[in-house]
Order: structure tokens, then C-alpha cells, then sequence
């Protein structure tokens, strides 16, 4: 199959291990700036004198 493409398949079993650390890194730092990105919101929104249980409620009784 390897060789219908003109790849060893050596170099094929090294390039799938490259490119799964690849992707697995690329996963890892996605999901660390999305944990920062939450936890930053979470902190400005409750530095601002809000409790978050109450700005539920008052969304919710907006909206009605």
C-alpha cells in the first residue's frame, strides 16, 4: 500500500508518530488558552461585584 506512493514503510511509521505528537500538542495548547480564556471571564465577572448566582437570576428575569 506504502509503496504505491512511493513511501517506505519506515518513513510512513515515523511520519504517523510525528504528526500524532503533533496533533496532540496542537490539542493540549487549545485546551489550555480555552481554560484561560474561561477562567478570565469568570474572574472579571466576579471582580465586578456581581456573585454569579445572581446574575443569573436577574438574566432570567429579564428575559421574562
Amino acid at each position: 500500500m506504502w509503496e504505491e506512493l512511493g513511501i517506505s514503510s519506515g518513513t510512513a511509521v515515523i511520519v504517523l508518530i510525528v504528526l500524532y505528537f503533533i496533533i496532540k500538542w496542537a490539542v493540549k495548547n487549545g485546551v489550555k488558552e480555552a481554560y484561560r480564556d474561561i477562567s478570565r471571564k469568570e474572574k472579571a465577572g466576579l471582580d465586578s461585584g456581581e456573585e454569579e448566582s445572581g446574575f443569573q437570576e436577574r438574566s432570567v428575569q429579564n428575559e421574562s
